[in-house]
């Protein structure tokens, strides 16, 4: 049986199943941007137009420093350089890295009529919240002993 074309658009309010495309979109998009950064940036340069504005206060070097001209690195395969320059570097960039395809996979999938889009949903937002604590748990963790 062949759906009927009712020559609505894809995306219409109030439908879940579209909002949850959009936000994959707009996520993987960002995504890209960090990485189109990151190839744009020779690290041979050093000239990054974000400098670290916690080291530019305080003269110290804060836990994400050098994760741009690490990720720089990553993208061109040189890995232990880039472990030098911040040795969390490969799985910030990893979280990165595999958040994208889950962004453009979820959203592929989301485009067919999905039953439980809720779930889908809910489901992706429970393993992408583990996934950024195990990636950015270090800085957390730093972050939290520098107040206290």
């Amino acid at each position: 049986m062949i759906p009927e074309k009712t020559g609505r658009s894809l995306f219409r309010p109030g439908q879940p199943g579209n909002q949850y495309i959009l936000l994959n979109l707009i996520f993987a998009g960002v995504i890209l941007l960090i990485m189109g950064y990151s190839l744009f940036y020779s690290p041979d340069d050093g000239r990054y137009p974000v400098p670290c504005v916690h080291e530019k206060l305080t003269g110290e070097p804060c836990p994400s420093c050098g994760l741009s001209h690490a990720f720089s690195l990553i993208v061109r395969g040189r890995i232990d350089e880039a472990l030098e320059w911040n040795s969390h570097s490969i799985r910030i960039f990893l979280f990165f890295a595999v958040q994208l395809l889950m962004r453009a996979g979820l959203a592929a999938a989301a485009l067919k009529p999905v039953r439980y889009i809720r779930q889908v949903a809910v489901a992706d937002a429970v393993v992408s919240s583990v996934m950024a604590l195990t990636a950015f748990w270090p800085f957390l963790r730093l972050t939290w002993l520098s107040l206290f």
